[in-house]
């Protein structure tokens, strides 16, 4: 059996291979680091590394010691203050090194263990265990995406790809091929010199000496590697299945919305897009606005816009079921949304956004989640929502977020990775 060790260094002369087995071995740390940094970070840094702090308990190495058993010999030392029965003063507080305290000359202690993680670390821990629920390969795009894999071996090609191994064994076999004849007939010449050596027959020794000067001449001009010899790596290009996905993000914008509200929509939504950029390449997502309408904006506009108005979510989704029927067909793409909002709307316009979802969204999506940014009781919204649950719960949604604290939980229960039902 043979084993690889990958020794090669990082650009900055580190050891990748001894990273990923300490990010490894400190996970829960790392994870606890993550969750905290992402609660207290604003929703224009969530994307930048983070400091990661291990306690010095944890970070000692295991060792080898002596099993119970055998026999040993110990010399203890003994001591000039204590006699048996005494009582060991609890020692003063001060010098532990890691913690706060005032100024002590005595004690001594271990700081905490404090190094950084990149960003790619950072969003690779963030999202561990999340997915898109229901995404099924509805449409294969296999001419558009391509990966190369291993074909076997040729016989041209570039030196990049030359294989040594098969190489130097084909080379072998021509050789062999090649000289297998005359170095039997050298063996058979060679005995019979020595016989011929034995009866004094001068001649028949010169002659057969000449013979066998000749054979090794000719097996020395066999090359040992030759142009035919040589043998490179194929590879193919093979077409790769992909999904088709797009995400709807709806936002209310209204003027019931506060700053504190839409701060926090933003949150949730700046995450599900980080998310979604980093795990699904070829997503789609798209982006609407509303208020009293609904419009669909671009990413910048959809962050940082400032308009406002009253409150109509219907809009929003119309607007989605027509950008749907327009451009996302059911059969080749698989459709999901997600829409934040406070809860307030205009009072006759809940049970049309009940019928707009039931009728034309939900039987059309892959999943749709709510989520009600407000401190107050459930309003009208969440209440006609609720009645869709029954039907649709299998991948219908709700959620409420009250501050910061809510949003990355309530994003990972919504997109958790659930085993499938199939």
């Amino acid at each position: 059996m043979n084993f690889l060790i990958d020794r090669r260094l990082n650009p900055r002369n580190k050891s990748a291979v001894n990273r990923q087995r300490f990010l490894r071995r400190y996970r829960k740390h790392i994870k606890g680091a993550v969750e905290e940094a992402i609660k207290k970070r604003s929703i224009t840094d969530l994307d930048r590394g983070e400091s990661v702090t291990i306690p010095h308990d944890d970070v000692s190495e295991p060792l080898f010691v002596h099993g119970p058993g055998g026999v040993r010999t110990k010399v203890y030392p003994g001591n000039k203050e204590f006699v048996a029965g005494d009582r060991i003063a609890r020692p003063k507080a001060g010098g532990g090194g890691s913690g706060s305290g005032d100024a002590s000359d005595s004690g001594e202690g271990v700081d905490d263990f404090v190094f950084q993680i990149t960003q790619d670390e950072f969003l690779e821990f963030m999202f561990e265990g999340l997915e898109l629920p229901n995404l099924v390969k509805r449409h294969l795009k296999g001419n558009e995406s391509f990966k190369y894999v291993r074909a076997g071996f040729s016989k041209a090609g570039v030196p990049t790809k030359l294989n040594v191994v098969r190489s130097v064994r084909a080379a072998k076999a021509r050789r062999i091929a090649l000289t297998g004849d005359k170095l039997r007939n050298v063996s058979s010449m060679t005995d019979a010199m020595e016989e011929a050596k034995i009866q004094c027959d001068d001649l028949e020794v010169m002659r057969l000496e000449k013979e066998v000067s000749h054979l090794r001449d000719r097996i020395k001009r066999v090359p040992f590697l030759d142009t035919v010899d040589l043998r490179y790596n194929l590879h193919v290009k093979q077409p790769v299945p992909t999904s088709k996905a797009v995400m709807f993000c709806l936002m209310d914008v209204s003027g019931s919305m506060d700053q504190r509200i839409k701060d926090l929509a933003k949150r949730f939504f700046l995450l599900l897009y980080l998310f979604l950029q980093r795990n699904y390449d070829r997503t789609d997502v798209v982006f609407i606005r509303h208020h009293t309408t609904a419009k669909e904006v671009d990413e910048e506009e959809f962050f940082y816009s400032r308009e406002t108005g009253g409150t109509v979510v219907s809009s929003a989704l119309k607007l989605m079921d027509e950008v749907v029927t327009k451009r996302y067909a059911l059969e080749e793409w698989n459709i999901y949304a997600a829409q934040a909002s406070d809860g307030d709307n205009w009072q006759d316009d809940s049970p049309a956004c009940n019928e707009v979802l039931s009728k034309h969204i939900l039987p059309k999506v892959q999943h749709f989640a709510y989520v009600e940014i407000t401190n107050r009781d459930h309003r009208a919204l969440w209440r006609e929502y609720e009645k869709l649950l029954d039907e649709f719960g299998d991948h219908f949604a709700l959620r409420q977020i009250v501050d910061a604290n809510d949003i990355y939980p309530v994003f990972r229960d919504l997109f958790a990775r659930r085993v499938s039902q199939e």
